[in-house]
C-alpha cells in the first residue's frame, strides 16, 4: 500500500459523530543580523510528489470563506498548556516562547527592515471579526498548565479520550486548570511516544470544542502531537523529509528540535482558528460545518512569497547555522509557521511577504 500524500502540516478535516451535539448552534536573545538571507529552494521533481492541492497565494477566485454569525474570541486569550507525557525542559521553553510572542510588541529596529514577527503574523487573524465588527483579540496569554507525566489515560489516545485527558486536567484534586469557556483555549500537547487516533495517517492536530457530557463543560481546546519518532516526514517537514523520496535533503530546525519545531506551525494553525472558529460556526469556508476550511486550511504549506502547490515559498535562511525560519519572537527565537487567508485582500498572507 503507498503512503498517504504529504501536506504541510497534514491536516485533518474534522468529522462529527453522531454524539456530537449540532454546531449550527452555540452550545453553552537577540534578532539574527546580517548573516539571515532570503533564500529559495529550486523545485525539483521529487517536490511534485507531495500533490498540488495546496491553495496558491493570490488564488482567490474559487474561496468562498463566510462568517456564520458564531462567537470568534475578542476577550483576551488565555492559552492552557497541558504536556501529556514526557517533556524536556528546553521542548517546554520552545513552545511557550512561540505562544508568548503571539501578542508581543513589535521590537524596533531603526535604520534597516524590521524583523517579520509572531505578532506580525498574529495581526492577520486580528482582522476577523464577529456579528458585532469587534476583532479578534490582540491579546494571547500564557495560563496556567498541567502535567500529566504518568500518562494517566495511557499511550495511546482516542479523539474522545483527549477529551478525558482535558477532563482529569480541568477537574484534578491538585492545582486543576481553569475553566473559562469564553476566552480559555486548552491546548493538549502528547509526547513522541503517544500515539493518537488518525495521527500521522490523516492529522498532524486539530481543534474543537468538549462535550459536556464528557467534560462537563464546552471548552475549545486544541491537540498537537510530537511526531519526532513516529512521522517526521509528514508532520514535521521540511525539517525532516518522508523516507520514500530519496534525495530531498531536510532543512535544519531552527531551534534544534526537529519534533517541537515541526509542531510550532500546527499549533499556530490550531490557535489561528480556533480563534475565528472555536465552535465551529464561525469563520470557514464551505457548505458543511462537519468538514469546514478554515483560515489557516486554506493556506496550508504556504510559509513565503510565491508559495503554493508542493513549493513552501521564500523563506529565510540563517548564514550562521542553517536553520530555515519566517519570523522571529521574543529573545530572537527563531520559528517556521505557515501563512493564514487574509479577508481584506483575500489571499494568504505572513510578515515575512516580500510583496505586501
Amino acid at each position: 500500500m503507498s503512503p498517504p500524500p504529504v501536506r504541510h502540516p497534514l491536516r485533518r478535516r474534522s468529522s462529527l459523530s453522531s454524539s456530537s451535539p449540532s454546531s449550527s448552534t452555540p452550545p453553552t536573545q537577540p534578532p539574527p543580523g546580517p548573516t539571515t538571507k532570503q533564500t529559495q529552494t529550486n523545485k525539483s521533481s521529487s517536490d511534485l510528489e507531495f500533490g498540488s492541492s495546496k491553495k496558491f497565494e493570490g488564488s482567490s477566485e474559487f474561496v468562498h470563506l463566510r462568517y456564520h454569525m458564531g462567537p470568534v474570541l475578542t476577550s483576551n486569550i488565555t492559552v492552557h498548556p497541558i504536556w501529556y507525557g514526557h517533556w524536556s525542559p528546553l521542548q517546554k521553553r520552545i513552545i511557550r516562547s512561540f505562544l508568548s510572542s503571539i501578542s508581543a510588541p513589535t521590537p524596533s529596529t531603526p535604520h534597516r527592515r524590521p524583523q517579520p514577527t509572531v505578532s506580525a503574523w498574529w495581526r492577520t487573524v486580528r482582522l476577523y471579526t464577529d456579528q458585532t465588527n469587534q476583532n479578534i483579540s490582540k491579546t494571547l496569554l500564557l495560563g496556567q498548565e498541567k502535567n500529566d507525566r504518568f500518562y494517566s489515560h495511557g499511550k495511546s489516545l482516542t479523539r474522545l479520550s483527549i477529551q478525558s485527558v482535558i477532563k482529569s486536567a480541568v477537574t484534578s484534586r491538585t492545582k486543576p486548570l481553569p475553566i473559562n469557556p469564553r476566552s480559555g483555549l486548552y491546548l493538549l500537547l502528547t509526547s513522541a511516544d503517544v500515539s493518537v487516533q488518525d495521527f500521522c495517517g490523516q492529522v498532524c492536530g486539530f481543534h474543537y470544542f468538549t462535550f459536556p457530557s464528557i467534560v462537563g463543560y464546552t471548552l475549545p481546546y486544541a491537540w498537537v502531537g510530537n511526531s519526532a519518532t513516529q512521522c517526521p516526514g509528514s508532520c514535521a517537514y521540511p525539517f525532516a523529509v518522508p523516507v520514500y523520496i530519496p534525495g530531498l535533503k531536510p532543512k535544519r530546525a531552527p531551534n534544534g528540535d526537529v519534533g517541537v519545531d515541526g509542531m510550532l506551525s500546527v499549533i499556530g494553525h490550531e490557535i489561528a482558528e480556533l480563534a475565528t472558529n472555536p465552535l465551529v460556526n464561525a469563520w470557514y469556508a464551505g457548505q458543511d460545518p462537519s468538514f469546514p476550511t478554515e483560515i489557516a486550511d486554506l493556506c496550508e504549506g504556504i510559509y513565503g512569497t510565491g508559495g503554493g502547490g508542493s513549493y513552501m515559498g521564500q523563506l529565510m535562511e540563517d548564514g550562521r547555522d542553517g536553520a530555515t525560519y519566517n519570523m522571529v519572537g521574543n529573545g530572537g527565537r527563531r520559528f517556521l509557521v505557515q501563512w493564514v487567508w487574509n479577508p481584506v485582500v483575500s489571499y494568504c498572507s505572513g510578515p515575512n511577504a516580500l510583496d505586501q
